[in-house]
């Protein structure tokens, strides 16, 4: 998971870098075509006007995403809308676990959601407004304080308490997200930037739970298992910003758990960054 994210950070920062020219670079990239004759091209990642481009030996500005697209069907693959923030739980309305739930007690700064977009097909009906449904990965790591163990295999949710320390404790949950996005996004300023609303319904199956610790005398351990994790769960997203970066909610209506009474009411609230709309 750090891999990941180390990855995303470098390519975000290296798009940025690379979407940086000075006049010096302007001259010298006029030069070189004039001497070089390099061949423009302009891939496209899927079919449509609305899907990601990729130009290569373009020396000119990329107006990409700042062309006012005609209306028109869109497909293609994507790597956007990276979701980078706090996992919260809310027990029946609250967010103070209720004596049942005390075991899940856990570090609010380090649990987090984490989540992209790979696929998206959706309908532009003028440069303002479009919808899309999308597929992604979602991922939510639940930073535990006690030292205990999530039972796998349990008729219900459970855990045995440990005695041993463990340096870290993570419960976590991995979704396939499927949200249908209604977008609107604002007039172009001088600078090409605008402002941008999405929001909709979105859907998640679960592909997998898994209990990672370490500790000294143990070292590091993974266990999967679905830890009783809802097979299907429902929720509503809201993202709002300017240029590629922004902020994100995103709350689901059904139960975290299933099939365990004792978590009846315990649902998951998210929140932070995302980037790239």
């Amino acid at each position: 998971m750090k891999r990941l994210i180390f990855t995303i950070t470098i390519c975000l920062a290296a798009s940025f870098v690379f979407a940086q020219s000075t006049p010096a670079d302007s001259a010298r990239n006029t030069t070189d075509t004039t001497t070089t004759h390099n061949k423009h091209v302009k891939v496209k990642l899927g079919f449509g006007d609305d899907v990601p481009q990729v130009n290569i030996n373009s020396n000119g500005p990329d107006t990409t995403y700042h062309a006012h697209k005609a209306p028109g069907f869109s497909f293609g693959v994507t790597f956007s809308r990276i979701d980078l923030g706090f996992a919260t739980l809310i027990d029946n309305g609250s967010f103070t676990l209720s004596s049942k739930n005390k075991f899940l007690s856990y570090r609010q700064w380090k649990t987090s959601n984490f989540g992209f977009d790979v696929l998206q097909f959706g309908y532009r009906f003028n440069s303002a407004f479009k919808i899309y449904v999308s597929g992604g990965f979602d991922w939510t790591h639940i930073r535990l304080r006690n030292d205990i163990t999530i039972q796998r295999n349990a008729p219900v949710l459970t855990y045995v308490q440990d005695s041993i320390h463990f340096s870290k404790n993570r419960f976590s949950s991995s979704y396939l997200r499927i949200p249908l996005s209604f977008y609107y996004r604002s007039h172009e300023d001088e600078r090409g930037n605008y402002f941008r609303l999405v929001a909709g319904p979105e859907i998640g199956i679960l592909l997998n739970g898994r209990v990672k610790q370490i500790s000294e005398e143990n070292g590091k351990q993974k266990f999967n298992d679905d830890y009783h994790f809802a097979k299907l769960r429902k929720g509503v997203f809201v993202r709002m910003g300017y240029g590629i970066m922004g902020l994100y909610a995103k709350y689901y209506f059904n139960d975290m758990f299933e099939n365990s009474p004792d978590q009846k009411g315990l649902k998951n609230f998210s929140f932070g960054l995302t980037f790239g709309f």
